[in-house]
């Protein structure tokens, strides 16, 4: 077993958030060749996130303030992403893979998440699965 406290995970600045990861091909905890679990911070620290897909996806929503996602669309461009779901912290949101997706907040918000992947390689080929 390996235990390790959040605090302690490298953050890596992204375009439109920044990510812990946790355990992946590329995990800063634990190397996996079958999962990829980290955290994921949307604000204005990081800018605006564009709308992007991948393999299916779990998240659970740790904290959002004023924050919401859209998704919609499958194929490879996005399509209308619909309107915008509230977050609230609890919540737990499923993407099948390449469903098109977005986390945004209003000013001075953000939006708070732990991810789930089956795939241990999403966060080494350029954060995107096509």
């Amino acid at each position: 077993m390996k235990l390790v406290e959040r605090n302690d995970v490298t953050k890596k600045p992204l375009p439109g958030r920044v990510i812990q990861l946790v355990t992946g091909q590329s995990g800063a905890v634990s190397q996996s060749d079958v999962i990829t679990m980290g955290f994921a911070r949307y604000s204005a620290e990081s800018g605006p996130m564009e709308p992007h897909h991948h393999v299916e996806e779990i998240v659970y929503i740790l904290e959002s303030k004023d924050g919401y996602v859209r998704h919609g669309g499958f194929g490879k461009e996005p399509n209308e992403l619909g309107q915008r779901i509230v977050l609230r912290p609890g919540m737990i949101l499923h993407f099948p893979a390449f469903e098109w997706h977005v986390f945004e907040y209003e000013e001075g918000g953000c939006v708070d998440i732990i991810f789930y992947y089956s795939d241990p390689g999403v966060y080494t080929s350029n954060f995107k699965k096509e």
